[in-house]
């Protein structure tokens, strides 16, 4: 079995983060986004993965995942030059996966729940064509739906106005070869994509057994700045990463909970209250972190108050008068105070940045 992870977005309701950066390289816990798909499809015995990446971040992916094999993997890199749909992305990756059963997982969504019984069940019944993961959600019109009876799924419906189910198509699915002759079958919807419900509806159409895999765990479609950010608090929630104190903590500064300390950052008079990720060559100074904080490479924070945030490397917090809540920083940004006069507040702020100002 081979893996295809879907990554050719263009990340807009990131933006301005995504005009540089992948939304699948942006960091949860101080890891990239698509690293929790990448461990989850290794755990599971799967080693040959293909990136289905577009023209304009396929560079990106290549500097920071390479050729996989730090993660263990074998990596390809599947260009997907237009977007046309999730169904075009299975099928420009055609050549890859071959005549092989295959895994599609979406690159931004992240699923904490164990999925090696999801690919078991599937193994163990070669009649099954394709299995799909789903979720009960509350607001099921955002989602695509899928209807069971009988164990199987006889129907399945992208966004509908009025939900016959609220079981939601989360982002991870399982098909055979077959999937392809649907692919041939469909046309573009009025959104002028080939769709990958419209595909598996065909299967369903001609008789072939769909399936669905119910999870009750929790995961998330990591779309928006609020999303990454419910993200990181989970992460470093449940303890997902390595707790370690490698830099230096001076002693008039004060560590409390789960905190990781990357090798050659210092802690100097600040408190960090955990849990909290703190990457390498990091300063905090006179400052206080607080809770649900992740802080990338080569960061300096001075005279600071910041917690429920991610802050992403080479970035430079200092003497910010108001405590920094709920935050995402891109990396390269220097929020500092101005000392010259007059005393006004300056910006230099890309397209569609968002500050907010307190009084």
């Amino acid at each position: 079995m081979k893996a295809i992870i879907l990554c050719a977005g263009k990340g807009t309701r990131l933006r301005p983060l995504t005009f540089t950066t992948a939304k699948h390289l942006i960091p949860i816990a101080n890891k990239p986004v698509i690293y929790y798909s990448l461990e989850k499809i290794k755990k599971a015995g799967i080693n040959e993965v293909g990136l289905i990446v577009n023209p304009e971040n396929i560079n990106s992916f290549k500097e920071v995942i390479e050729d996989g094999s730090k993660y263990g993997l074998k990596i390809e890199y599947i260009l997907q030059k237009e977007p046309k749909g999730l169904a075009h992305a299975v099928w420009v990756a055609k050549d890859f996966i071959g005549e092989e059963d295959f895994l599609m997982y979406l690159g931004d969504n992240l699923i904490l729940d164990n999925i090696e019984p999801f690919i078991e069940e599937f193994k163990g019944d070669k009649d099954i064509q394709a299995s799909i993961l789903l979720s009960p959600v509350k607001d099921p019109s955002r989602f695509g739906i899928a209807i069971i009876k009988d164990g199987k799924i006889v129907k399945v419906v992208e966004k509908p106005k009025t939900p016959p189910s609220n079981l939601a198509i989360i982002g991870l699915y399982l098909f055979r070869k077959s999937i392809f002759e649907g692919i041939e079958n469909i046309k573009p919807s009025w959104r002028g994509e080939l769709e990958i419900t419209d595909a598996i509806g065909y299967l369903i159409e001609k008789g072939r057994r769909v399936k669905g895999h119910v999870i009750y765990g929790w995961w998330k479609d990591t779309g928006k700045p609020e999303d990454l950010l419910e993200a990181n608090r989970k992460i470093l929630d449940d303890n997902h990463m390595t707790l370690s104190i490698e830099g230096e903590v001076d002693d008039s500064s004060v560590i409390q909970g789960r905190v990781s300390l990357g090798a050659n950052s210092k802690v100097v008079n600040a408190i960090i209250r955990g849990p909290v990720v703190i990457g390498e060559n990091c300063i905090i100074k006179d400052s206080y972190i607080g809770p649900y904080t992740s802080i990338g490479d080569n960061v300096v924070i001075e005279s600071c108050e910041l917690q429920n945030s991610i802050i992403m490397d080479q970035v430079k917090l200092l003497n910010i008068p108001y405590p920094v809540d709920s935050s995402l920083v891109g990396k390269n940004v220097e929020i500092v105070e101005n000392l010259q006069k007059p005393k006004a507040i300056r910006f230099v702020i890309g397209d569609m940045g968002k500050i907010e100002i307190v009084r």
